[in-house]
């Protein structure tokens, strides 16, 4: 990759090689004072006949992902051999990654925690987070005389 002189290389140029089982990345290190340019070509290897790659591959089975670079005639082969088990599976989609809601009784909680931290000159805010020091506060806390029970503490009784 020629550089026009007195121009420093782009840290994130990153080029084709030689094939597809190529890669070359472009890169500025800074070693005290002095610039210098590294530059890394990574090749791919046939992980089951040790030749030239041209692609890696993913899948997964029992649970576990694995990747694996083969020639592309390692991957025809492979492809070849998985296609009967392909027909007749079904593709399975990665769940949605859950965020715990907020329910109606968490809010009711943290509004009983808030205004009984203000009765007793406790600093917290609004919104957000209530300092854990507060909440071991408020379950420590005789429970006041109502039809509530908290948690740590006990009901009318």
């Amino acid at each position: 990759m020629p550089e026009l002189p007195g121009t420093t290389p782009d840290p994130r140029r990153c080029g084709q090689g030689k094939g597809t089982g190529y890669g070359t990345v472009q890169a500025l290190l800074k070693v005290g004072k002095v610039e210098m340019a590294q530059k890394v070509t990574v090749e791919l290897e046939d992980d089951l006949t040790g030749g030239p790659a041209e692609q890696t591959m993913r899948f997964a089975f029992e649970g576990s992902d694995y990747e694996i670079d083969l020639s592309a005639k390692t991957a025809a082969a492979f492809g070849k051999q998985l296609a009967p088990y392909l027909e007749h599976a079904r593709r399975a989609g990665r769940a949605p990654a859950r965020k715990p809601g907020r329910t109606p009784a968490n809010r009711q909680r943290s509004g009983d925690i808030r205004a009984w931290a203000k009765e007793h000159g406790l600093a917290v805010s609004e919104r957000g987070r209530i300092p854990a020091s507060v909440v071991e506060q408020y379950q420590a806390h005789p429970a006041p005389r109502s039809s509530a029970v908290r948690p740590g503490g006990s009901g009318p009784g």
